[in-house]
Order: C-alpha cells, then sequence, then structure tokens
C-alpha cells in the first residue's frame, strides 16, 4: 500500500527510553519496526521494505557471482554440530534446546554443518566441484547483553555463503569473487567500507577479511595505511617492528623505588616524572586456565587476539587480583618481569627495545626504575602483541602511517580450508584416485545490519537520509492542502505517472497540516520529496527537494514525473560499482 492514509506507517514524535544509537532511535521513531524482546524486533512494512532492498542487492550480487540460493533449517540437530567439535566448543551465546523425544537441537547461528552436510551426500568427485550455495535466512545468536538495535540484536537476518572446492588454488579464486562480489554488494547500498584484515573467531579458518561501514557509532575498531590499501581491525593489525637503537654506553642500574598507593601507569608515571612510553606494563592472562605473562609498553594495549594466537589456547582471559598475587607475589599494580620465575613471559617488540624504564618491582607499593630489557629480561619470548593504534609506521608500505577508524561490521570472508570438511568427512575422489577433504570458504552479510549501519553514516537531527537504493521508497508526493480539488487531482496524476515510469513513490495524502507531513518525511528518510501545494501549482510548478538538501526547487507540473524518473535513475547509476 503506497498512500499514507491507507499505510501502517505508526511515527513516534518522542525517543524511546530504550534507544541508544541512531539507528535504533530513528527505526523505532519512524515506525520500521518494534521491540518484542531484548534483542528481538518486529519489522513493520517500511521497515521491511528496507531490509527487502538490502536482500535483493545481496541475492542479484551472489547470483552474479555464480553462487546458488537455497534455503536450510533454523532448526539443526546436535549430532552435526558434535561431529565438527563445535557443540563442546560454542559458548553460551549458542541457543540449544531438546524437542519432545529429548534430542538435542540448536537454533543456528552459522551453518557450516548443515551445508556440509548436503554436499558430502551427494559431491563425490572433483568433477563436481566447485559448489558454491548460499541462503538468506534468519538467525539467533544469544548475546549477554544485546544492544543498540539492529547492530548487536539476538535475532537477525544474514545472507551466508559456502563453497567447496578440489583445492586451495581454486578456494582462493572464489574467495577473491567473493570479496569483489561485497565490494559491488556495499557500493550498490551506498555505504562509505573499507575491507579490512580480521580475525577468524568462532568460525576458524586461516584467512579473513571484514567489511566495515565507517561509523562515529561503530563498537570495531580498524587502522588504514595513508600510503597503500593495507587496512586491518586493530586485533588483527601488524605493528611494524622497530629496531633496538644502540646509543652506545651502558644503562643506568636498576634501582627500587617506594611508590605507596600508585598502581596504574598514569599514576606511577607522574610520580616518577617520566613518560608511560618508558614503563613496562606487566599483565597476568589466563590462557586455558594456566598463567601467564604479558608485557607491552606502558602506552600500548595488549592485544588478546595476537596473544591466544602465540600461545595456542583457545581461550585467554585476564587473572583476578588473587592469581596475579600468587604469579608475582605482589598485590596487582605492582607486577614486574625483573626476576621473574616459574611462569611463562611474552613480551611485545617494542618492549624489547626499552632502555632506562620502570616497572613493577612485584612487593607492595615498589617500583624498579633504570630497567634495560636486553639486559634485564631473561627468558621472555619476543612477539608483535599489542594492539596497532594512529600514527604507528604501516608494516606492509613501511611510507604511510595508521590513521584509525570506527567500524560497523557488516560483512565477513573467510577461508576455511578444512576445518569442518575434515572432522565430517565431506571428502571428493581427485583425478589421480585418491580421496582428499573438500576445501572450503564462506562468506556472510548481515542483512539486518546493513540496514542499521546505513543510517548510521546517513542521517541528520529530523531524520533518516537513505541512500535511494536502500530506501523504502524512492520519491514521496505529499499534498500541501488535500482538501483542495486541483491539488489533489495534480498529485494524483504525478503519483500515477511516476508509477507508471517504475518509480518506486509513496504518496502522503492524509489530510494533515503541511509542517506535519514535512516532518514524518524527513523522520523516514525518502530521498527525494514532491510538494503539490496552490501557491506553486498556480504558476505551474511543484517544489522538489532532496532529503540532503535544505532547499526546495521548482519545476513544471508538466515536465515533473519525467525529471524526477531522471533524478532517480541518475542516482542509482552513480552508485553502481
Amino acid at each position: 500500500m503506497s498512500r499514507w492514509s491507507q499505510a501502517f506507517i505508526p511515527t513516534l514524535k518522542e525517543v524511546p527510553a530504550e534507544a541508544q544509537v541512531v539507528s535504533h532511535v530513528f527505526m523505532l521513531r519512524a515506525g520500521f519496526m518494534r521491540k518484542v524482546a531484548a534483542g528481538i524486533y518486529s519489522f513493520l512494512p517500511l521497515g521491511w521494505r528496507v531490509v527487502s532492498k538490502v536482500a535483493d542487492i545481496v541475492r542479484e550480487e551472489m547470483n552474479r557471482a555464480g553462487a546458488q540460493e537455497i534455503l536450510m533449517p533454523a532448526a539443526v540437530p546436535a549430532e552435526l554440530w558434535q561431529e565438527s567439535g563445535r557443540w563442546q566448543k560454542y559458548g553460551p551465546e549458542l541457543l540449544r534446546f531438546k524437542d519432545r523425544k529429548s534430542a538435542d537441537f540448536l537454533i543456528g547461528p552459522t551453518h557450516e554443518e548443515v551445508v556440509v552436510d548436503i554436499v558430502r551426500r551427494d559431491v563425490k568427485s572433483y568433477r563436481q566441484l566447485p559448489v558454491n550455495l548460499y541462503q538468506i535466512q534468519t538467525k539467533f545468536r544469544d548475546e549477554a547483553r544485546p544492544r543498540a538495535g539492529l547492530i548487536r540484536g539476538r535475532e537477525f537476518i544474514m545472507k551466508d555463503a559456502y563453497s567447496f572446492h578440489a583445492g586451495d588454488e581454486d578456494a582462493h579464486r572464489t574467495y577473491r569473487a567473493m570479496y569483489d562480489a561485497y565490494t559491488r554488494v556495499f557500493k550498490r547500498c551506498g555505504l562509505a567500507f573499507r575491507a579490512v584484515e580480521a580475525d577468524t573467531g568462532n568460525i576458524g579458518g586461516s584467512l579473513s577479511h571484514e567489511f566495515q561501514v565507517l561509523a562515529q557509532s561503530g563498537e570495531d575498531k580498524i587502522v588504514s595505511c595513508t600510503k597503500c590499501d593495507y587496512a586491518a581491525n586493530v586485533e588483527q593489525a601488524e605493528v611494524r617492528r622497530s629496531e633496538r637503537v644502540d646509543t652506545g654506553g651502558s644503562s643506568r642500574a636498576l634501582d627500587r623505588v617506594a611508590t605507596p598507593g600508585k598502581k596504574t601507569i598514569e599514576d606511577v608515571a607522574a610520580f616518577l616524572k617520566i613518560a608511560p612510553s618508558s614503563m613496562i606494563k606487566t599483565l597476568v592472562f589466563l590462557a586455558d586456565g594456566k598463567p601467564v605473562v604479558a608485557l607491552v609498553r606502558g602506552d600500548h594495549d595488549v592485544n588478546e587476539i595476537k596473544l591466544r594466537k602465540l600461545l595456542g589456547a583457545a581461550e585467554v582471559v585476564m587473572a583476578g587480583d588473587n592469581a596475579v598475587t600468587e604469579v608475582t607475589g605482589a598485590p596487582a599494580g605492582f607486577a614486574g618481569p625483573v626476576g621473574l620465575r616459574g611462569v611463562r613471559i611474552v613480551g611485545d617488540l617494542e618492549v624489547r627495545n626499552l632502555r632506562d624504564a620502570a616497572t613493577g618491582a612485584n612487593a607492595a607499593d615498589q617500583h624498579l626504575v633504570g630497567v634495560d630489557a636486553a639486559r634485564d629480561l631473561e627468558g621472555v619470548e619476543w612477539a608483535d602483541l599489542r594492539v596497532a593504534a594512529a600514527g604507528d609506521p604501516c608494516p606492509r608500505c613501511g611510507e604511510g602511517v595508521f590513521e584509525r577508524f570506527a567500524g560497523i561490521e557488516v560483512g565477513h570472508v573467510f577461508f576455511l580450508g578444512t576445518k569442518y570438511s575434515e572432522p565430517m568427512g565431506c571428502t571428493y575422489l581427485g583425478d589421480d584416485g585418491q580421496l582428499r577433504p573438500m576445501v572450503m570458504g564462506c562468506y556472510g552479510i548481515g542483512i539486518t545490519r546493513v540496514a542499521a549501519a546505513a543510517i548510521e553514516q546517513n542521517f541528520d537531527a529530523d531524520g533518516i537520509i537513505w541512500p535511494m537504493s536502500l530506501a523504502p521508497y524512492q520519491v514521496e508526493v505529499l499534498t500541501l492542502q488535500a482538501k483542495d480539488a486541483d491539488v489533489v487531482a495534480a498529485a494524483d496524476k504525478l503519483y500515477a505517472d511516476l508509477r507508471a515510469a517504475g518509480i518506486d513513490a509513496l504518496y502522503d495524502d492524509r489530510d494533515e497540516r503541511p509542517g506535519a507531513k514535512f516532518k514524518d518525511a524527513d523522520l523516514i528518510g525518502v530521498p527525494l520529496r514532491v510538494a503539490v501545494g496552490k501557491k506553486s501549482l498556480a504558476e505551474g510548478n511543484v517544489e522538489v527537494k532532496l532529503r540532503r538538501d535544505k532547499a526546495a526547487t521548482l519545476v513544471p507540473v508538466a515536465e515533473a514525473a519525467e525529471r524526477i524518473a531522471g533524478m532517480v535513475r541518475a542516482e542509482l547509476e552513480r552508485l553502481q560499482p
């Protein structure tokens, strides 16, 4: 239904108390969705139109890239996940339940196991490969703290694709094809984004890229080189190694100083009148329950993903105060690596370069000064362990430095290898007669998250500013005098002409004040608004206004439909990759 008077568009004047980010606020206020439970929403007509347009773009580009659409069940028997090992390893985000026969099931947060089961049943030879299958389906992940509306919900709609190959080379070709398809998707959605190298997380695999929409509200932090195309999530970003500069001569001797009550890097640095970069931060972690000590410079942070990978651990968490005291003999805040025994110590490469540094003395209210890492730190394993920061030199080109951005992850591509096919017996017969596990890739796009991310990037104080390709309607025609016969006749004809020209138009035919109509139009964010009123119509014109612009333009009534249709098509063409 495209006449507002007959449509279900329940807009709100007040900001809902539960909404914290822009997309959440406006999707509730503009009548796009309504909350059912924490992190679970119903989509109303306008919201579903947007979600459907995102899905249509994704579907077109997936088909163009050679993938084939299927639909897998949301309820998955536990046996499949037990085969892969994820039933035991996946955390509390996995929604598990029993059916009436007490058989274990789950609601799929992702569908690697199901699609492997599909392919292993019917694909037996290298001659049947590659296969690339995708679906657009509802997922559920039981987030501990669902927030930000669709950005961090529990139930969401995702496109997930899975490819199967007879070798790494072919799998990498499809990985690149999917990467390129994702680039086209997000360009067509009108989004400013970056493709960044990323951690593979619970999915697993050895190669991974996230597609991040740049937005101030983004939870993810990414860095990008100013000179080359290297970009990465800060959790994954490499840091260029700096070499120790030998200034000749010897460092000052170690000295123990009293630092009563000074526990934080900032407090100790201020007390000793040194920079935080001249301190060694000593942190105790539990890697699969076993303590390990990690060292970074005082102005840096430990990258827990890099630490986990270095240790080969499934889980790494910060140790509590009692564990810190047990390992170091000192209260938290006074730990240091000098003379520490009986525990594995790993250190960031920047720490290895420190001379005349300060660190905890492993005794309450005491620190050491004059620490020379080369002289005083024994048995430390050195590696890149820190979180990348703005201003760091690029590790790839060596010429640029990192800029830091906030991002919302909307897509992710993984090279899985045989992580799922091998344990689940998904094999093929090669041209040499040998049986081998299929090589896999997987590729996800958060359909509903794309809709929210588009708002986070496109809004003003009055409401949403949709890209033309995602807007619930491309054009809104409204009457300024809904009881004037000439105005209504002109608006009716313009609306009919636009529809005949293939333009997705909404007609606000309500008997409301013009100001109320303008406010609602701005709130729901239709990109192009056409106002038909007595004054302009008497002069043979209608008012045409782009949502992003402040002022309207007068367009002759006789030319309006053709010119407006041309504006819509030009904008859609601009978004084509």
